[in-house]
């Protein structure tokens, strides 16, 4: 079957029932359509589309529509308020996950890296690290403890831990970079980080003046949008950074436009992310996962999620017993575990330029997986029986 339309409607109506089915256990909808993209990889009666040009594109845009939205959400402003204590706990923690999870991979996953394996397996675990926050908000907020010592530090983490994205991404770009030797021009390259960079900094400058324009309406304020962020992937393409591209369009376009405007322009980007794109990036990367090598070791999924999840717990309760006690401490290292942020995009980027082999992205893929569906259920359990509910400070 080649026909992407009707392949698009029961992809979306499958996403669509199945994030039905999974919101009651507190996951994200949208992970629906990682599901689906898994069972897809299972059996694919649609493989010549799934590996079309067309769908390429379109999973691609999805991607770059998610790392648009990560920058549009960055408030730096906010970042800097945070507590010493705070910041202190997020670089601690992720940075102890991240050094136990580079050694497991090197040793573990080593022959499926190409190029400097130490560096490639840092960022791996380093971006594997990091917090998909999003998935706990309402659990927080179910439970009225959103603005509790707890559920402002998990928040504070969550927000804090970007800084380590961004880091991660950059990172990322170079040595995707580096990779593609073929057509890879350094002079240009450098040439167009330059000009992103100064794109950056002159949206920033000029936020002042973007009061100043007059946005007659939302379609209009749309299209500058959609314009700043095409302008930064077609300069960042010439650098083979347009990941970075998006994510600095969505920081700039936060600083250019005036806050009153930027709330009635919001709905409608995620509404376009998140209804369109977005899915079909997350399917993309279900189709990706081996499920033969994951049937045949699925000893290493779970090697994976305890070596992660046991890092985090012994970070958290480490960087945070004296402030909250053991039970809290412990707590929020499970809730932390939670993977569904940039972490995905970034393992995405490493595997579709073949600088990680399929097996090691489809167990870090499983592996997030699990963290998804088993961490909203532990957390929200251990909130109740522990009775923090009762005693949010």
């Amino acid at each position: 079957m080649d026909n992407i339309f009707l392949f698009l409607s029961m992809a979306f109506l499958l996403t669509f029932l199945i994030g039905r089915l999974i919101e009651k256990i507190r996951v994200p909808w949208i992970f629906g359509a990682l599901i689906v993209g898994s069972l897809l990889a299972l059996y694919n009666p649609f493989a010549e589309i799934t590996s079309s040009a067309t769908f390429g594109f379109l999973s691609q845009l999805g991607m770059y529509f998610l790392l648009f939205i990560i920058g549009f959400e960055i408030d730096l402003k906010e970042m800097k308020k945070k507590s010493s204590f705070i910041v202190k706990s997020t670089f601690f923690i992720i940075l102890l996950e991240a050094i136990i999870g580079t050694v497991v991979i090197y040793f573990v996953f080593g022959q499926y890296i190409s190029g400097a394996k130490w560096l490639i397996s840092f960022l791996v675990a380093l971006s594997f690290a990091t917090v998909g926050e999003a998935v706990l908000i309402p659990i927080l907020d179910e439970f009225k403890i959103v603005n509790s010592h707890l559920g402002q530090t998990i928040i504070g983490i969550g927000l804090l831990d970007d800084i380590i994205e961004i880091f991660a991404l950059i990172s990322i770009v170079i040595v995707v970079g580096s990779a593609a030797q073929s057509h890879f021009n350094i002079a240009l390259t450098l040439v167009s980080l330059l000009a992103l960079v100064a794109l950056a900094v002159g949206f920033n400058r000029l936020g002042k003046e973007g009061a100043k324009f007059n946005f007659s309406s939302i379609e209009t304020l749309f299209l500058l949008t959609l314009f700043v962020l095409f302008l930064f992937l077609g300069i960042g393409k010439f650098a083979e950074s347009t990941p970075l591209a998006a994510l600095l369009a969505g920081t700039s376009i936060r600083t250019f436009i005036p806050s009153e405007r930027l709330k009635l322009i919001e709905s409608e980007i995620r509404t376009m992310c998140y209804g369109f794109f977005a899915p079909l990036f997350f399917l993309g990367v279900g189709v990706s996962i081996d499920w033969g090598y994951l049937l045949a070791f699925p000893l290493l999924v779970l090697l994976v999620v305890a070596v992660s999840n046991g890092a985090k717990l012994l970070g958290s309760y480490i960087a945070t017993k004296k402030e909250f006690g053991t039970k809290k401490s412990l707590l929020l290292g499970i809730g932390l575990s939670v993977r569904f942020s940039t972490s995905i995009v970034i393992i995405k980027i490493l595997f579709d330029n073949q600088v990680i082999g399929r097996e090691l992205y489809s167990v870090i893929i499983a592996s997030a997986i699990v963290f998804t569906f088993l961490v909203p259920v532990l957390f929200s359990n251990l909130l109740t029986k522990w009775n923090i509910i009762q005693n949010p400070n």
